[in-house]
């Protein structure tokens, strides 16, 4: 049997191919994918070989995704065919094996699987947010309004961040951040940009800043606009530093917190408060989007087809304003 995948074959270069399925183990699962999405900020490091990614190609990603259990190994007692998952770390394929752990089921039968096929994408927004310990009534701001950051906004917003700054170039990204709980939003290549954040925090600087762009600059940025003894959350892989931070001025004297949130930093097994494992957060999105308290809908730019990938990521590699979200239908194939 064979299945159709999407391969970063060489530097700048995708291409969907048949490649061979093979059996199931004892203790794996065979899924069906109904949607994958693209992470833009990751799969464009890794396809154009960024630095602090590994290099090596060919090169499979996709870690985002939903799909139905087909097949079950043996050894496997949790889950059950049938059972819609969340795919954590599958690949751009129409069947992923996966080991259970990988796994964490959809329990709501109405809700919409493209409502959930970016909900382990915006887990590790909210594990960036949790890391912050915001409490109600403070300022908060979100540098860079990709997929992580246009999540993080909504889980400021339902956290009680007041004023809730969202900075991004792109004119669209900020108007959907203002749609979906931002009290302001800030083009960050303004020159009075940072006068203007101090103006709408009376003087004081932001308490709470989710900083997701990668960007060095944005950090610099991110640190002038802070306040006294205010936190950082470093949600965003800064792969290259292009500027120097001044950390006596900037970081020392007045007693600012960066906090490191790369999504692999979690408790494994057990949650405890501001540090949730990868299964409770996706546990904790979904019951939000079945509340109606955290939307996806909005976010979704357009739905491809997977043969689509070749242009898709050819985009991805040259244009700076690339749809935000992008989401490969594998239903059909």
């Amino acid at each position: 049997m064979n299945k159709k995948a999407i391969v970063f074959t060489k530097p700048y270069t995708a291409e969907y191919i048949d490649e061979e399925l093979r059996d199931i183990s004892d203790d794996e699962v065979l899924v069906k994918m109904e949607y994958t999405a693209v992470s833009g900020g990751t799969e464009r490091a890794c396809i154009v070989g960024s630095k602090n990614t590994n290099g090596d190609f060919p090169r499979r990603l996709g870690y985002c995704g939903v799909g139905y259990i087909e097949e079950l190994g043996s050894s496997v007692s949790e889950l059950k065919k049938g059972d819609r998952v969340l795919v954590y770390h599958g690949k751009h394929t129409n069947y992923n094996i996966c080991k259970p752990h990988q796994l964490t089921r959809v329990e709501d039968n109405s809700m919409d699987s493209l409502d959930a096929s970016l909900v382990i994408i915006a887990s590790m927004g909210l594990g960036g947010v949790r890391k912050l310990e915001l409490e109600l009534g403070e300022s908060a701001m979100v540098m860079g309004l990709g997929l992580l950051g246009i999540f993080s906004v909504q889980f400021l917003a339902l956290s009680g961040a007041n004023p809730l700054i969202a900075v991004d170039p792109n004119l669209e990204r900020r108007r959907l951040a203002i749609e979906l709980g931002a009290d302001y939003a800030l083009d960050p290549t303004e020159d009075d940009f940072v006068k203007k954040v101090m103006e709408i925090t009376k003087g004081k600087g932001v308490r709470a800043t989710v900083e997701v762009t990668g960007i060095s600059s944005a950090m610099n940025q991110a640190l002038e606009c802070a306040s006294y003894m205010g936190r950082i959350s470093l949600l965003g892989c800064t792969r290259v530093s292009d500027s120097a931070v001044d950390y006596y001025q900037q970081v020392h004297r007045p007693g600012i917190k960066l906090i490191g949130a790369h999504n692999f930093v979690r408790p494994k097994l057990e949650s405890y408060p501001h540090h949730w494992t990868h299964h409770d957060d996706c546990r904790a999105i979904l019951d939000l989007i079945s509340a109606g308290k955290i939307k996806v809908k909005p976010i979704i730019s357009r739905v491809v087809l997977p043969e689509e990938a070749p242009k898709i990521y050819e985009e991805l590699c040259y244009d700076k304003n690339f749809p935000l979200g992008t989401i490969f239908d594998w239903r059909s194939i």
